[in-house]
């Protein structure tokens, strides 16, 4: 049964009386459910102002300036058209992301509002939202895949439909850790693919894929290329953390 909203109110405060609203990223007391601690704020690297409009990489500049792109994405344009992300993967955004790899299943949602927030600009009417895969042995070990967790709130937050196995892996690849771009590209070709039940469901439609970083972008393109050469329209990325060396 629904509680009238003065009633709903009521409660929470009753339950934040008790159990008192904690940051998302180390616990502390907060005002509001899902928040940051002022110290941990102070640490997490927040992507202000002018960004690249395909990768997200914050560039010097005044807002008013955009669209700009960065130089990598100038040089070498994306397989993807447009790009957003919250922070930098550095500080307490690295923790952040780290943590919700390991278990930390309740940061999905803080996490996800302010991807949905960052991811705004990209949305259009129609578009549909998935998540970047995990082969199914990394699904099986991991038990979730965390971008699915931020993609799913993500398309409930601008009304989009969601379609967590849009794409798939058929085959495992080794880590990314501690490749070049030019390695990580390789180590991912042909890894990704538009999941056969969907591929009438993608003709001609935007797509946002959705993950938690953004390194050299290996990923994403691999992602991109097969919503492409699966019929698909513009695909556009949100990830929550940019890695800023590799841009």
């Amino acid at each position: 049964m629904m509680l009238p909203n003065s009633l709903s109110q009521i409660a929470k405060h009753a339950l934040d009386a008790v159990f008192p609203p904690r940051c998302a990223c180390c616990a502390e007391f907060v005002m509001d459910e899902g928040g940051l601690c002022a110290a941990c704020w102070g640490e997490t690297d927040f992507i202000r102002g002018l960004a690249c409009d395909c990768c997200g990489l914050p560039l010097p500049g005044e807002e008013e300036q955009a669209p700009a792109l960065c130089d990598h994405c100038a040089a070498s344009p994306r397989p993807w058209a447009r790009g957003r992300a919250v922070f930098l993967y550095t500080g307490k955004g690295r923790d952040m992301v780290l943590a919700l790899k390991n278990d930390r299943h309740l940061l999905a949602k803080p996490l996800a509002r302010w991807l949905a927030a960052a991811a705004a600009p990209l949305i259009h009417d129609g578009m549909l939202v998935a998540p970047v895969p995990l082969h199914r042995k990394r699904f099986f070990e991991r038990r979730y895949n965390q971008s699915a967790l931020l993609s799913q709130r993500i398309a409930a937050a601008h009304g989009l439909a969601h379609i967590p196995d849009l794409l798939s892996r058929p085959q495992p690849t080794a880590s990314q850790g501690g490749k070049s771009a030019a390695e990580r590209a390789a180590n991912l070709s042909g890894a990704i693919c538009v999941t056969p039940r969907f591929a009438g469901a993608i003709q001609g439609r935007e797509i946002l894929i959705v993950d938690d970083v953004l390194t050299s972008g290996a990923t994403l393109s691999a992602c991109a290329e097969a919503c492409r050469a699966g019929g698909a329209g513009n695909v556009s990325v949100a990830v929550l953390a940019r890695v800023a060396r590799d841009a």
